[in-house]
């Protein structure tokens, strides 16, 4: 997963062509590392549907600012630089949640590219 060091990285990320989907993290927190084992197989099952970036809070701090996450870890999906959708919350997120949400961001992207 690419890391995101600031809002520029962030700005060119998100606005690349197709989907881009956004998990905001920290180094301290607890809920992310409980994805972090799992998060590898998860970005290589959409790797042909979605890129993933990792903003870690504390070091692209503005980003979190920006886009209101108050709670990690978090998702937020980009379509060609626009948000289409997030999984925004301070609660633990288990694999089939973090999945299902993929899944849904996939299929948002694609109706909008129809």
């Amino acid at each position: 997963m690419r890391q995101i060091r600031n809002k520029a990285e962030f700005d060119q990320a998100v606005q690349a062509p197709g989907l881009t989907v956004a998990v905001f993290k920290a180094d301290w927190c607890g809920d992310c590392k409980f994805i972090d084992p799992f998060m590898p197989d998860v970005e290589q099952k959409y790797a042909d549907d979605l890129k993933l970036i990792q903003v870690d809070v504390e070091e692209a701090e503005g980003v979190s600012e920006a886009y209101n996450v108050l709670g990690i870890p978090s998702f937020i999906a980009f379509s060609e630089g626009r948000e289409v959708m997030r999984l925004v919350n301070r609660l633990r997120k288990s694999r089939a949640e973090i999945e299902q949400f993929l899944d849904r961001a996939v299929e948002v992207h694609t109706a909008l590219k129809a």
